[in-house]
C-alpha cells in the first residue's frame, strides 16, 4: 500500500467508525440506557444536580474503549487506531452538539433557528417529552428524524397508553 492510498484509507476508517458509531449510540442508547442500563441513564432524564451525571459513565465507557482500540492499534494492530479515532472524534461531536447545543451543559447557550441542527435539537427535545424510560422517540445522537413524525409517534403512543385494557 502506497502511503498515499494508507492515508486516505485511514481517513476513511475513520470517517466510517464515526458513522458506525451513531449506529452504535443510538442502539445502545434505545436497548441498554432505556433498558437494563436505565440506572445509570434516568439521572439524564432528571432534572441537573451539578456539573456531572450518573449518565456520563456511559461517555468514560466509550472513552476506555477507544483508547483500548488506538494502544492495540499503535501497537501494529491497523486499523484499530483509526476505529479509536472515529469513536473519539464521534465522543468530541457528541459533546459539543449533544451536551453543548441540546442539554446547555457548557458556558455558551445557543439553540438554533433553522437547518438541521434545529432539525437535531428539536428531535432530542422530542426525546425528553416524556417521563421516565419508557415511550421515548429519537435514539439517535447526531441523526434527526423528522419531529413532524416524532410528535405523531408521541400522540399515538399516548392515545394507546390513554385506552382501557381490552378484556
Amino acid at each position: 500500500m502506497t502511503p498515499t492510498s494508507h492515508t486516505l484509507a485511514s481517513i476513511g476508517v475513520v470517517l466510517a467508525s464515526v458513522a458506525g458509531m451513531e449506529i452504535v449510540a443510538w442502539a445502545t442508547h434505545r436497548w441498554i440506557m432505556h433498558g437494563w442500563g436505565w440506572g445509570w441513564h434516568r439521572s439524564h432524564h432528571e432534572p441537573a444536580r451539578g456539573t456531572f451525571e450518573r449518565n456520563d459513565l456511559y461517555a468514560i465507557v466509550f472513552a476506555a474503549v477507544a483508547i483500548v482500540l488506538i494502544a492495540l492499534g499503535t501497537a501494529g494492530r491497523w486499523p484499530l487506531q483509526w476505529v479509536g479515532a472515529g469513536m473519539t472524534l464521534y465522543g468530541l461531536l457528541y459533546a459539543i452538539v449533544h451536551d453543548g447545543m441540546v442539554h446547555h451543559r457548557w458556558p455558551w447557550r445557543w439553540v438554533p433557528k433553522s437547518g438541521y441542527l434545529k432539525r437535531l435539537y428539536q428531535s432530542h427535545r422530542l426525546h425528553h417529552a416524556v417521563r421516565g424510560r419508557d415511550g421515548a422517540v429519537s435514539f439517535g445522537f447526531l441523526w434527526a428524524p423528522s419531529p413532524h413524525r416524532l410528535r405523531e409517534q408521541l400522540q399515538r403512543a399516548q392515545r394507546t397508553e390513554a385506552r382501557p385494557p381490552r378484556t
